[in-house]
C-alpha cells in the first residue's frame, strides 16, 4: 500500500499523533505510555518554551486513509549556533512492522530539513538531553522506565536501511544493591563526611526540595556543559521541569552537598519505580491512575537513578560514594533491591567504569544515528 505523509494540523491530529502509539505497541508487554498530562503540555507551544527558539514539525503516515506512524522533526536553533552546525533531530519515532511507512516518515523530516537550510539530521533526540534519546538497540526483553525509550526491535533496522549509521551509544546499567556494593564504600563514606568543608544534606518532606531547584539545574548547566547534546536550561525552564517533576519525587532519595557557605557543589537524584503503575493506569492520572502509581512507587523493589552532577572543582574527593552509600542505605531502609542507572554515553569511559567497580552489569543499550544530507 502506499505511504501519504502529512503535517499535523489542528488539535484532532494532534490527538491522534498522541496517542497513536498506544494502538502500535498494544500487543507490546513492555510498552509503557507516558503520562498523557505531560504530553499535552510537552507538545503545547504555549506552555513548553522550547518551542518559542525551535522549529519543529510533527507528521502523521497514512496507508488507506488510516495512521500507520509518526515523527518529529525540530531544529534547535541556539544548539547550532554554540557548535557551528546545521544540524535537524527527529523524535517521537514510531510506526508499525511496516519498513516503508519508517522510511517515508523520515525521508519527510529530511526534505522539511533540507528546505530549512540543514545538512544532518540525528536522532532520536528531542529538544534537549533531558528528554528521552536514542532506539533500544540491546535489552529489548527489559522493562522500561520513564526517562527511556521503549520500541520494537525492528525500529532501529528500518532506521539503518533509510541510510542512518551510528552516531554514539548511551550504556544503562543495573546495580544489585543487596550483593554488588564494595565492602569499602561505608569506610569511604565515613571518612568522606568527617571533611568539614561540606555537608551532606537529606530530605523528608517535599517542600524541602524547593530551595534547592535553581541550584541543581544551575550546577547541571555548569557541569554538563560539552557533553553530547547539551543545551543549558534558564530559569523559566528550570520552573518547567520542576513542576513536571516534583509532585512524584521521593525527598528520600536526593542528596545534596553544600559547601561551607551552603552553595550546592554536588547532588544525586532518584526516583522509585513507577513502570507497573503508569502500564495499569494506561498513561492516565484520573480518576484512579494515580493511584497505581503511588502503589507501584511504594512497592517497587528498583531505584531509578535519574541525574546526578559534581561541581568540577571538588571532584576526585569521594563525593560520588558520600552520595552513592547514602543513596544505598535509604533504598536498603526503603525495601530496594536494584538501581538502574540515568544514561551514560559510552564515551564516558570515567563514569562507566565507576558503575562497573560496584559491579553493575550492562543492562540496556539506546543507539543514537545521524545521516548527512546533500
Amino acid at each position: 500500500m502506499s505511504v501519504s505523509v502529512r503535517a499535523v494540523q489542528g488539535p484532532k491530529e494532534l490527538h491522534t499523533f498522541i496517542h497513536l502509539p498506544a494502538r502500535i505497541h498494544a500487543r507490546h508487554a513492555n510498552w509503557m505510555p507516558p503520562l498523557y498530562m505531560d504530553e499535552r503540555i510537552y507538545f503545547n507551544p504555549k506552555k513548553n518554551k522550547a518551542f518559542s527558539y525551535c522549529d519543529t514539525v510533527l507528521y502523521l503516515a497514512y496507508q488507506n486513509g488510516v495512521p500507520r506512524g509518526r515523527i518529529m522533526g525540530i531544529i534547535h536553533h541556539p544548539y547550532n549556533a554554540d557548535h557551528g552546525e546545521k544540524t535537524a533531530r527527529f523524535m517521537h519515532l514510531d510506526c508499525y512492522d511496516d519498513e516503508a511507512v519508517c522510511h517515508a516518515l523520515l525521508e519527510a523530516v529530511e526534505l522539511w530539513a533540507r528546505q530549512k537550510g540543514m545538512n544532518r539530521v540525528v536522532g532520536p533526540f528531542g529538544f534537549s538531553d533531558k528528554d528521552p534519546q536514542g532506539l533500544l538497540v540491546q535489552g529489548f526483553d527489559k522493562p522500561p522506565i520513564m526517562v527511556t525509550m521503549c520500541n520494537f526491535p525492528y525500529l532501529p533496522r528500518f532506521v539503518e536501511s533509510s541510510g542512518y549509521s551510528k552516531q554514539i551509544d548511551c550504556m544503562d546499567y543495573l546495580i544489585d544493591i543487596q550483593n554488588d556494593i564494595p565492602e569499602a564504600y561505608p569506610k569511604i563514606c565515613e571518612r568522606v563526611q568527617r571533611n568539614n568543608q561540606f555537608r551532606l544534606l537529606e530530605f523528608r518532606k517535599t517542600k524541602e526540595l524547593k530551595p534547592y531547584i535553581v541550584p541543581v539545574f544551575e550546577l547541571i548547566n555548569r557541569t554538563y556543559e560539552g557533553l553530547y547534546g547539551f543545551s543549558p536550561l534558564d530559569e523559566e525552564e528550570m520552573h518547567e521541569l520542576a513542576d513536571r517533576y516534583l509532585p512524584i519525587l521521593d525527598p528520600r532519595f536526593l542528596k545534596c552537598v553544600v559547601d561551607e557557605a551552603g552553595h550546592l557543589i554536588a547532588f544525586m537524584l532518584g526516583m522509585p519505580n513507577m513502570t507497573k503503575g503508569i502500564q495499569r493506569a494506561k498513561g492516565r492520572l484520573f480518576p484512579i491512575g494515580f493511584l497505581f502509581i503511588l502503589y507501584a512507587a511504594k512497592t517497587t523493589r528498583q531505584l531509578d537513578l535519574l541525574l546526578g552532577a559534581i561541581d568540577e572543582t571538588y571532584r576526585g574527593r569521594g563525593l560520588d560514594i558520600l552520595m552513592g552509600w547514602k543513596m544505598i542505605e535509604s533504598a536498603r531502609a526503603a525495601g530496594i533491591q536494584t538501581f538502574e542507572t540515568n544514561l551514560v554515553l559510552e564515551t564516558n569511559t570515567r563514569m562507566r567504569a565507576e558503575y562497573e567497580r560496584t559491579g553493575a552489569k550492562l543492562y540496556k543499550v539506546f543507539r543514537i544515528y545521524q545521516k548527512e544530507m546533500k
